[in-house]
């Protein structure tokens, strides 16, 4: 089956043809029969943009498809479809606003970009008949992109709850096991390895599983844009990686997973966007969710999303986040979705944009439950300063637990669970309760989702 204007092939240009572009490249030259009878045409790759020609690749082309002429690729008029899948601000985001200039379509894998400029990129490719598709962006492979656009849009999503960067949960997965079996050894009288951060970051690396400079990710800010791209399409609006707060992981100790273990919760790093009638609240940072929810059971590289919309309900998506195969395959997709519709002459494709500003709330607004780990003199009366300091700012103590007292130099750590509290009033709280005398430092201060 032909296009509309009787061309049997549509044209693909790459640019970047490292892991995911190879990925990409390969499943196009391997299932090429295929793909031509699903799409209605056959999908060529005229030409692969890289930096250095003579780096070895993963994939083998034709001869001639490699080049280092981006400009080139972006002018020529037998490509269809551009490709990005360098990553970056820039120079993709350039790259990407001359192909749709120059009358492409594009598919990205770019989750910076699309955070940052998606909907005015989004916007002009409408205007010109074309359309930027950007499933890869989040969740590698798991398919969430397109459920928002289409699926879910009778819905009125109210949240959306995230483990969406499998570097940091394995890390958090790795460092909740290391607690538990630390605590096992302890019991028996024996001595346990150490466990903590930099140990679990040391070994994802070594698996592969986290970059050699890993800042984007422990900070939380890989999530942050991920969660942006997500919130922006679920709730309709413009939401920016600037507006949601981002914590990483990097000062987690064991003492939190231990103490999260006996408490019946998990520490995840949890993306999690909230409509309330004030507005919309944004935030990446670990947190403590009940052991009981199915967010606290996915362990490893795993994602997983949990939306909840009027007429759904709660949804949940879960797979694997990372990792070239599955982001080649989604990148595919939106390939394939892209071709079909040029075969059948529907260039321009149903647009999504923002319905209004739904203003975005600062933290301060959240109401939440609250952990905390606070370091003390170890004597009498402490507690009772701790409880009114809370309770002058309206913080109810739920629960609290002494731990690991240190004779020598008098001092214990103090496991606090608080009731539902305004969060400024709780970093007030925390602020009057650093000055007091009998608090030597507050370690650990944790959201618990409910």
């Amino acid at each position: 089956m032909p296009t509309k204007d009787g061309r049997s092939q549509i044209g693909v240009g790459l640019i970047g043809l490292g892991v995911v572009g190879s990925g990409v490249a390969r499943a196009l030259l391997e299932r090429s029969d295929y793909f031509a009878r699903q799409v209605g045409a056959e999908l060529v790759i005229r030409r692969a943009a890289v930096r250095n020609l003579t780096r070895p690749r993963a994939v083998e082309l034709p001869p001639g498809t490699i080049t280092n002429d981006v400009e080139a690729l972006l002018a020529d008029p037998a490509i269809d479809i551009v490709v990005e899948v360098m990553g970056g601000e820039e120079p993709a985001g350039t790259y990407i606003r001359r192909a749709i200039a120059s009358g492409k379509h594009v598919v990205t894998a770019n989750k910076e970009l699309i955070a940052k400029s998606g909907t005015e990129l989004l916007a002009e490719a409408h205007r010109r008949g074309l359309d930027i598709m950007f499933e890869a962006s989040v969740g590698g492979g798991i398919p969430l992109i397109a459920p928002l656009r289409r699926d879910l849009l009778a819905n009125r999503i109210s949240s959306i709850r995230a483990i969406i960067n499998g570097t940091t949960n394995y890390i958090l997965t790795r460092m909740a096991n290391a607690a538990a079996v630390a605590e096992a050894l302890r019991r028996q009288g024996l001595e346990p390895p150490t466990g903590g951060y930099q140990e679990a970051l040391r070994e994802a690396q070594e698996l592969g599983y986290a970059e050699p400079d890993p800042t984007n990710d422990v900070q939380g800010h890989d999530a942050a844009y991920k969660l942006a791209i997500m919130a922006t399409l679920g709730f309709r609006t413009r939401v920016h990686p600037s507006q949601i707060h981002t914590e990483g992981i990097t000062q987690l100790s064991p003492s939190d997973f231990l103490a999260a273990l006996e408490l019946g919760y998990a520490i995840k790093l949890l993306a999690i966007a909230e409509r309330t009638d004030q507005g919309i609240i944004a935030r990446v940072a670990p947190t403590f969710i009940p052991l009981s929810e199915p967010l606290a059971r996915v362990d490893g590289v795993y994602n997983a999303v949990q939306i909840h919309g009027d007429l759904t309900g709660t949804v949940l998506f879960q797979g694997r986040g990372a990792g070239s195969e599955p982001t080649s395959s989604a990148v595919v997709a939106d390939l394939l979705d892209l071709a079909h519709a040029i075969v059948l002459g529907t260039r321009e494709r149903k647009y999504w944009g923002p319905e209004g500003d739904i203003p975005i709330l600062g933290l301060e607004h959240l109401e939440t439950r609250y952990y905390l780990r606070v370091k003390v003199t170890d004597k009498p009366g402490v507690l009772a300063q701790i409880a009114r300091t809370l309770g002058d700012h309206h913080v109810s103590i739920a629960a609290v637990n002494q731990k690991e007292t240190d004779t020598d130099a008098r001092t214990a750590d103090l496991v606090i669970m608080t009731h539902r509290a305004r969060e400024g009033a709780v970093q007030a709280a925390l602020r009057e309760l650093a000055t007091l005398p009998v608090v030597i430092q507050v370690s650990a201060f944790l959201r618990v989702e409910s």
